[in-house]
């Protein structure tokens, strides 16, 4: 029963990855057939960041009075009522106004899930899990790709995602009472693991900090910039990676994206592998780890050296990222309690919401006076602050732990 509900979830995951690359592929005709300007595009992806955002950081309170399995079906039906809108919408007005649940539904079954396996799964869960989401990111743009070719027929696209995502509301519905039962018996599986990791200091934490709120929890805030430079890195690469590619590394423009592609195709692939690994590594190493790979690869890009080794730094600087990411993720209920693991969870996904928003556009400001050549600057810059936050973090916890271990009052 464990092993289907745990497929149930990565399909979620799959279905929260399809239409976060739909408006990106349906744009050049969409953009045609409203008669509206190029940058509209940035309207609408801000309007659903800003629903993801807001819903991230009340997903706390929301899986509280839902729980999660009733969260993830009504942010479902959310999600698959705003795709059925933007099939159908007449007008932007309309897609404005169905961007607004699609945003909202998308956070709030982000958060949901990704707390639901970082308190019930193992690690490796978590990275399968992320890779999962970026298969169905894939599977979006190819999904349209069948239905640009003809008139309107990015509807069609919508129309298509749309029905995949109200089939996954039925398995939902259907499968709702599974929810807490394979929680509970999961929490028992992992219930002396997570003490050990944990000791008694983690019940000492939770004692203390009954009435804290997230924000007020020590070491969040480090954490917290550990997940916008991880996002805005990220985002970054995807945005303007090309751009880099074209005007300073002088490659024709259809190499430059298939380059970006085997960039994400990196995260991925290392996604996958990660998960085998974490049997074996601890989280904490693999951040680190991934953390210092990522520098690596994106110091490759500042070098003056021929375009091939730019790939190799892009693919480098993905395979890096890979494992940052679940590994932060699955970590909260270890770094902070389960009992604000919720809260916290929406709150690092809305931190990294307006990392993966805000960051990138702050680099084409840059590149518009001092030129393209800042961005590997940028991205090594973002990568070391990444790390400098997450090392500022582990000495915070270690020390925490120290100090239980030894009875004595911790101040830091």
């Amino acid at each position: 029963m464990a092993t289907f509900f745990l497929l149930i979830i990565y399909m979620a995951f799959i279905s929260l990855g399809l239409p976060d690359s739909l408006l990106g592929s349906a744009w050049p005709v969409m953009q045609t057939d409203l008669g509206v300007p190029l940058e509209t595009a940035g309207l609408l992806f801000m309007t659903v960041t800003a629903g993801t955002i807001v819903s991230s950081m009340a997903s706390g309170t929301l899986l509280k009075w839902f729980g999660t399995g009733k969260l993830t079906l009504i942010s479902c039906i959310m999600t698959a009522g705003a795709l059925l809108g933007f099939a159908a919408a007449p007008s932007l007005v309309w897609l404005i106004i169905c961007a607004i649940p699609l945003g909202l539904g998308g956070g709030a079954v982000d958060a949901g899930l990704n707390n639901y396996v970082a308190a019930h799964y193992k690690a490796h869960h978590m990275s399968w899990l992320h890779c999962f989401w970026g298969v169905g990111a894939t599977l979006g743009p190819i999904i349209m790709a069948q239905f640009i070719s003809g008139p309107d027929s990015w509807r069609d696209g919508y129309l298509t995602v749309a029905g995949i995502q109200f089939a996954l509301v039925i398995l939902l519905f259907v499968t709702l009472p599974l929810w807490n039962r394979v929680a509970k018996n999961n929490h028992a599986a992992l219930g002396e693991e997570k003490e050990d990791l944990h000791g008694a200091g983690d019940a000492h934490s939770e004692s203390s900090e009954n009435s804290i709120k997230p924000l007020q929890v020590r070491g969040i805030k480090l954490a917290l910039a550990t997940f916008l430079f991880y996002s805005g890195a990220e985002a970054t690469i995807g945005l303007w990676g090309s751009s880099f590619l074209v005007n300073m590394k002088e490659v024709p423009a259809a190499v430059g994206a298939q380059w970006v592609s085997l960039y994400y195709a990196g995260i991925t692939v290392g996604r996958m592998v990660t998960g085998f690994i974490t049997f074996k590594v601890s989280n904490r190493t693999l951040i680190r780890c991934g953390q210092i790979t990522a520098l690596a690869g994106a110091a490759l890009l500042i070098l003056p050296l021929p375009p091939v080794f730019s790939l190799a730094g892009f693919m480098i600087t993905g395979l890096g990222l890979a494992p940052i990411y679940p590994c932060m993720l699955h970590e909260t209920p270890v770094r902070f309690g389960r009992k604000h693991s919720q809260s916290i969870m929406g709150y690092q996904m809305a931190v990294a919401y307006v990392g993966s928003t805000f960051m990138p556009p702050l680099l084409g400001f840059l590149a518009s006076f001092v030129g393209i050549g800042v961005f590997p600057f940028y991205i090594v810059l973002s990568a070391a602050a990444m790390l400098l936050f997450s090392e500022k973090l582990n000495a915070f916890l270690t020390a925490r732990k120290n100090a239980w271990k030894n009875n004595t009052t911790f101040t830091g």
